[in-house]
């Protein structure tokens, strides 16, 4: 009887010493997070990763360019007369960082974590001379690109 406990308790160990061995593999394959930026509007919240980051490099023109472009992950509706909100973790704030919007500079570069635009102003297509009903908030750093898609909700 007493081999049969021994038996079960070197079973339960091998398990415990595998389940262990199983959760270091994975989180060691993991990638590392991307700093956060974070967009409110109202009441209404959206929060997102770096659609391009190479942290400590430098982006150049092309890879600046191709990161503004790509697609934002997360949208967020925009009524006419609303602030949009903008928040970066510190890790973005030290290294100082802009908002852009339809392509143009909307913000000075700052160091704060926060700043606030006129949403309405981020939909002027100042090319084309019109608004627009969609455009892509972007927080633009030497080293990456966050973007998040506003949609002007006139209802």
């Amino acid at each position: 009887m007493t081999a049969a406990f021994i038996r079960g308790k070197r079973r339960r160990a091998a398990a415990a010493v595998g389940a262990v061995t199983f959760g270091l593999v994975a989180l060691s394959a993991c990638d590392k997070p991307t700093p956060l930026a974070t967009v409110t509007v109202g009441t209404n919240t959206v929060t997102t990763e770096a659609v391009c980051l190479d942290e400590g490099t430098k982006l150049d023109e092309a890879a600046l360019s191709k990161c503004l472009a790509s697609k934002a992950p997360k949208t967020i509706k925009v009524k006419p007369g609303d602030k949009v909100r903008i928040g970066v973790e510190p890790k973005i704030a030290d290294e100082g960082w802009i908002v852009a919007a339809g392509g143009a500079q909307k913000t000075a570069q700052t160091k704060q974590t926060y700043t606030s635009l006129d949403g309405q102003s981020l939909f002027v297509n100042q090319q084309a001379r019109r608004m627009e009903e969609t455009t892509v908030l972007s927080v633009v750093t030497s080293d990456g690109v966050w973007n998040v898609k506003l949609e002007l909700d006139n209802d």
